[in-house]
């Protein structure tokens, strides 16, 4: 019988992440030193208040074992959008629009033609992003940080500011049943799951194919199309957001759909349905090869890990999703409603004749 290979496997534990975070309520101790007021809860983070009716929303993430793949691939000039990617997107969950970005490089060494590489992506993910890079900081620390070629390791953390009026803060209160979710498409695997992936794909760390080769489905060497750098979605939710009251705006990663219940801590009586999903080729094949090494990824896997084809999605009622759709895809973005909100509680998907449950 094949061995289920989960997240777990791969090296991250969902569970004991949860349990980890618990640690995180001795920060609340010091909100107290909020200087214009108090600190704001929302679903996926919180703001600060600066003034009386704006808030700012300051985020900071890393890109994980991507830099891996970047490693793998001998390409660095894309990676730096991911890291932005990652940032910004998290911030315009309240509706703020980034303001400035900053960021950390760890490095085996920091080699000025590495160095450069990492920076052009940075520079373009803020641009895409539109807002300034006022700083950053790269460390050497060979010690802590190696690659897989000598001299080319390095680990990247990128932090992100945004701000939003009082007005404008998408809290995720008021989500009702029959509200909407419309989903933003991807450009692919974006920067989750990537541990999985690897382990399943490339021959580097126990997977079935080499970087440059072209599986069936695939139009593009595959270390490529895992490469591919995470979609930045920055101004067709700030567009949205002028013009449509979005409920929510959800930022799909790495615990893929099951990330929708936290939403029930701020709207409660509701539950969510999808039944509208395209995902890449990339998906299928790391199921497909998972199976053809004797191991298999369960759809319920697939679903709490991955993106499946939609990057960002944002709640909004049923009168608006013409509307909502229509100013999305104005700004470039495929858009699609993509399920509903429940009236019973728990995550459902339906998909490939399948009904999945992750709550």
């Amino acid at each position: 019988m094949p061995k289920k290979f989960t997240y777990a496997k791969a090296g991250v534990d969902r569970k004991i992440r949860t349990e980890s975070k618990k640690a995180l309520q001795l920060l609340k101790e010091t909100h107290r030193f909020s200087h214009h007021g108090k600190v704001v809860q929302l679903p996926y983070g919180n703001i600060f208040p600066l003034g009386e009716k704006r808030y700012l929303d300051l985020a900071i993430e890393g890109v994980g074992t991507k830099v891996l793949v970047a490693q793998l691939a001998e390409r660095y000039d894309t990676i730096g959008i991911d890291g932005i990617a990652m940032a910004v997107n998290d911030v315009i969950r309240s509706g703020a629009r980034p303001l400035a970005v900053v960021d950390n490089i760890h490095a085996q060494v920091s080699n000025p033609k590495l160095v450069e590489e990492w920076i052009k992506g940075i520079a373009k993910g803020a641009t895409q992003a539109e807002c300034a890079v006022p700083g950053g900081e790269i460390g050497d620390v060979s010690e802590i940080i190696k690659g897989l070629t000598e001299g080319k390791g390095f680990d990247m953390v990128v932090a992100s500011i945004g701000e939003v009026a009082h007005e404008k803060v998408i809290t995720g209160r008021n989500i009702k049943p029959g509200d909407v979710i419309i989903g933003l498409r991807s450009s692919g695997i974006h920067s989750n799951g990537i541990s999985l992936a690897r382990k399943i794909l490339f021959k580097q760390w126990g997977g079935k194919y080499e970087p440059n080769d072209i599986p069936d489905g695939l139009d593009r060497e595959i270390v490529h199309e895992v490469l591919e750098p995470t979609r930045i979605y920055v101004k067709p939710l700030l567009k949205v957001a002028e013009e449509v009251k979005v409920k929510a705006a959800v930022h799909i990663t790495g615990e893929g759909y099951a990330k929708f219940d936290r939403l029930t801590k701020f709207s409660e009586g509701i539950g969510f349905e999808f039944n509208n999903f395209k995902p890449q080729s990339i998906f299928k094949l790391i199921q497909e090869t998972a199976s053809q090494l004797n191991s298999k990824i369960t759809d319920e896997e697939m679903f709490r890990t991955f993106n499946m084809g939609w990057g960002f999605a944002v709640i909004v009622g049923k009168a608006e999703k013409d509307k909502t759709i229509a100013v999305l895809e104005k700004t470039g973005v495929q858009a699609e409603q993509i399920g509903h909100v429940a009236s019973s509680a728990g995550i459902r998907i339906l998909h490939g004749n399948k009904r999945i449950f992750l709550r």
